[in-house]
């Protein structure tokens, strides 16, 4: 299969030399802020504080990362030095921000910023969390649905990456509603799949799927229990409705579930992972004293990564060898007529 210049190298960068990716994410708005104003006696977080955090996180957990997720608002302005030029560089889109409505949510971009942007800033990908249930009202989900294709239609143009994030939510009224950044306890397999699916046809321009768990996490049975094999077959059609790479999220789960979560999606082709709060979450509880937290990190951080890291590199499927691609990714338009077939930078379709 043939993959466009931008696009193969920027997914090249966010994977490491063995095409698994490792990639954490600090790009998190209101779980990190709601707990600095909480910590501070603010109404709202103090700028510089959630900076200095999350610098401190991407300074912290680099090393141990193939490439860094942060967001335009605190991480990159106050972190971009502590990524490594070896590393790869996502950068987010969805505004944390959604329409609430007793139907459905409807998902936007952060204001004043845009792929073209993403791209100029040196990231190898755009990603994009869309909140989608196939049940919600016909309205919302068209409108989820050309929120994810215009901004697909836009990585083409400036050929950079579209990495994708999916989470199934409740609804206002169901049990265990919440806004926050958080797994729906609740969520429904077909719900998770059946959303899959739908993102998965060519129109969307996904290059790589970030997933959720098709169940919930906690319960995520033992890797070798009576219910391991019914799980795991619910993991393989998750993988193959994806139909191109993917890794997990880890949307809140704590260290041993999201170990358990990983295991299984690796069996079913998971190329690795994308995740934050398994990583960090428990070192931050220690704000403000900023100096437990990098010892914590440090600690337990780091040591949680080195954990999931070797996991990846024992089970996960290197991206290079889904079978989407065959024989393997091809630059397209190779050849001697390269540079003249080759739209390049905001080429318009």
């Amino acid at each position: 299969m043939d993959v466009s210049a931008g696009k193969l190298w920027g997914l090249r960068r966010l994977a490491d030399g063995g095409g698994r990716f490792k990639m954490a994410a600090v790009d998190q708005r209101p779980p990190i802020e709601n707990l600095v104003a909480e910590r501070r006696g603010t109404s709202t977080a103090p700028y510089a504080d959630v900076a200095a955090v999350k610098a401190l996180l991407v300074e912290e957990l680099a090393a141990s990362s193939s490439a860094m997720l942060l967001d335009p608002h605190y991480a990159y302005p106050a972190a971009i030095r502590h990524v490594m030029p070896s590393q790869g560089l996502l950068l987010t889109l969805e505004d944390s921000v959604f329409e609430e409505t007793p139907v459905g949510r409807r998902s936007k971009t952060i204001d004043d910023w845009s792929v073209e942007k993403i791209k100029r800033a040196g990231g190898d990908a755009v990603k994009v969390l869309a909140w989608y249930r196939p049940d919600a009202d016909a309205a919302v989900c068209a409108h989820q649905q050309r929120f994810v294709a215009e901004i697909g239609d836009a990585c083409r143009r400036y050929d950079i990456s579209y990495v994708f994030e999916l989470l199934v939510y409740p609804f206002p009224g169901e049990a265990g509603h919440t806004t926050g950044y958080v797994e729906h306890p609740g969520k429904r397999t077909e719900h998770v799949l059946a959303s899959v699916a739908t993102f998965a046809e060519p129109a969307y321009g996904i290059d790589l799927f970030k997933l959720e768990s098709p169940v919930g996490a906690a319960d995520v049975p033992d890797l070798d229990g009576p219910a391991a094999a019914e799980v795991q077959a619910v993991f393989d059609e998750l993988g193959r409705i994806a139909g191109r790479p993917w890794v997990m999220l880890s949307a809140g789960a704590g260290k041993e579930a999201f170990r358990r979560i990983l295991t299984f999606a690796y069996r079913a082709g998971a190329s690795g992972y994308l995740a934050g709060r398994a990583i960090w979450w428990d070192a931050f509880q220690a704000f403000p004293d900023v100096g437990a937290m990098r010892e914590e990190l440090r600690r337990d951080g780091r040591r949680y990564m080195d954990e999931i890291n070797r996991l990846t590199d024992e089970l996960a499927v290197p991206w290079t060898r889904h079978p989407v691609f065959g024989d393997g990714p091809e630059l397209a338009g190779a050849g001697p007529g390269f540079r003249s077939g080759y739209e390049g930078f905001g080429a318009e379709e």
